[in-house]
Formats: structure tokens, C-alpha cells, sequence
């Protein structure tokens, strides 16, 4: 939702910077007469307040274009990193770092099969034959780290030391 909120901001910053430069007024309407006057432009022949102009013009127009491009930069960025946290578990995507989150309601053990849904949306399903006989939790708080070699995550529950290996399905 950030990345719509600057695409959108860098569009809109984008339609007066292609204008802005044809629409502002001269140096000499923009200041006071006594700013004029007072900044020593009053000295200078039509000729050279033209280029003046023409130069803060170009100035504006440069500064305007650099400001929209960083948005668009930022808002690109930001959206790359959604991507990333979005899908980090699908198919070894995104940061290899833990998971970490809560189990809501009561966790009674592994079960091969078992989907696990985490209190941040995401869905896990163990894909291996690992087991807690007896095990009664409500809302453990749970991490999911990769493997070693980064082709397996394992779900652990907090207070205890077997892991599943889990695959994400959502």
C-alpha cells in the first residue's frame, strides 16, 4: 500500500515539474520590487534578465525531474521489498532469516500434513514425519528458520527442541 501511496505521489509531483518551468512567473514578477532592487537585479539590462530566467527555468525544471525520479526510486524499492516479504518461504524467495511468530489457539503436537496457520497470515504445511506426542501449547510463539542449505524451512515451537520441516502454502 506504501508503494501505491509514492507511485501515486510521483506522478502527481510529475505533472506540474513538466509545466512548472513554462508557467513561472519572471524573476522580476516573483520578488517584490524592493527584493528586486535589494538583490541588485535591477541593474541588469532585458538581456541578461532574460537568461537569468531562462536559467532558473531550466533549474526548476532539473530540480522538479530529480525529485520525481528519486519518488519513483523509492516507491520501486518499496515494492521490492514487499515482494521479497511477501513471499519469503515460496520456493527458497526472499530473506533467509527466521520467521518468527505466534501459533494462535492451541497447538497439540506435528502431525505429517498438518497446516499450520500463523498469527501474521502465512500458511505452513509439514511435509515430513516428525512428532510431539503429548504436546499442548495455546498461542506458542514459533519460528521457522531455513535450513543450512537453504532448501528446507523447519517450524519449531517455543519450549520444545524437535522441529518439522514445513513447506508455506499461503
Amino acid at each position: 500500500m506504501r508503494m501505491i501511496h509514492t507511485f501515486l505521489l510521483a506522478s502527481l509531483l510529475a505533472l506540474p515539474a513538466a509545466g512548472f518551468a513554462q508557467d513561472a512567473p519572471p524573476i522580476e514578477q516573483a520578488m517584490s520590487a524592493q527584493e528586486f532592487k535589494a538583490a541588485g537585479l535591477d541593474k541588469l539590462s532585458r538581456e541578461e534578465l532574460a537568461r537569468l530566467n531562462a536559467w532558473l527555468d531550466r533549474r526548476v525544471a532539473e530540480q522538479s525531474s530529480a525529485a520525481v525520479a528519486a519518488a519513483a526510486d523509492q516507491a520501486r524499492e518499496e515494492g521490492r521489498q514487499d515482494v521479497i516479504e511477501k513471499n519469503r518461504g515460496f520456493f527458497h524467495f526472499g530473506k533467509a532469516e527466521p520467521i518468527e511468530s505466534v501459533l494462535p489457539g492451541e497447538f497439540r503436537g506435528f502431525a505429517r500434513h498438518r497446516v499450520y496457520v500463523l498469527e501474521n497470515g502465512q500458511e505452513w504445511k509439514q511435509v515430513d514425519e516428525a512428532s510431539l506426542a503429548g504436546a499442548r501449547r495455546t498461542n506458542p510463539k514459533v519460528r521457522i528458520k531455513p535450513s543450512v542449505m537453504g532448501n528446507a524451512w523447519y517450524l519449531q515451537v517455543e519450549g520444545y527442541n524437535t522441529s518439522a520441516k514445513v513447506e508455506r502454502i499461503k
